[in-house]
């Protein structure tokens, strides 16, 4: 029996989900969530072998949450899903060291198999996926330029950017502009879409 936790901040999704694993004999769901900052606590409370976990949930994300069980639950191994996956997500999704990751509108047994090969220490991630994020462009950011945008990306303007990283503004904009240079940007939303999209951010 494969114990499960899942992480849905939607409670409907959440309960199709559950509802979807626990149709499996060899499945089990062991606690539910819905937030991000439950997950680690309900993963040691309850010692699930799989997290099945929503990238965009409230407060910590499903990629944070994944890390967060890697660094105090490593023998939890995660499974995340995203409504609207991306060739991004999925390098963020290794990064974080998840070993699978689905879109939401997978079928149930395609979910089912995907919870058994993550249990198995095996990958599930949709094919097509994989082969986009591995032909996606390599970051041409920066340490500093990822720096600035992440600041950019949260709506700070570019005198509170310059406060943050103890930079002058004009140093900032010149940092913008190679930002949106390098990613062929129409403006600071655009660049950060882009980062977001490819996974740097």
């Amino acid at each position: 029996m494969i114990g499960i936790l899942v992480a849905e901040h939607l409670p409907l999704v959440r309960r199709g989900l559950v509802a979807s694993l626990e149709c499996e004999a060899d499945l089990k769901v062991v606690a539910d969530v819905g937030s991000g900052e439950e997950v680690v606590p309900s993963v040691l409370r309850h010692g699930p072998e799989t997290a099945v976990i929503d990238v965009d949930l409230p407060d910590v994300d499903g990629f944070t949450a994944a890390l967060r069980l890697r660094e105090n639950t490593p023998g939890c191994r995660v499974l995340l899903l995203s409504r609207d996956p991306n060739p991004g997500q999925v390098r963020r999704a290794f990064a974080v060291h998840a070993l699978g990751f689905m879109s939401l509108d997978v079928g149930p047994e395609q979910l089912a198999d995907g919870v058994r090969r993550v249990a198995a220490g095996g990958r599930a991630v949709d094919s097509e996926l994989a082969v986009a994020a591995l032909e996606a462009a390599e970051n041409p950011l920066t340490r500093r330029e990822l720096d600035v945008l992440r600041l950019a990306a949260q709506g700070a303007r570019s005198n509170e950017i310059a406060d943050q990283l103890f930079l002058s503004v004009g140093t900032v904009r010149n940092h913008m502009s190679r930002i949106m240079c390098k990613t062929h940007a129409r403006n600071r939303l655009d660049a950060v879409r882009i980062a977001s999209d490819s996974g740097w951010l």
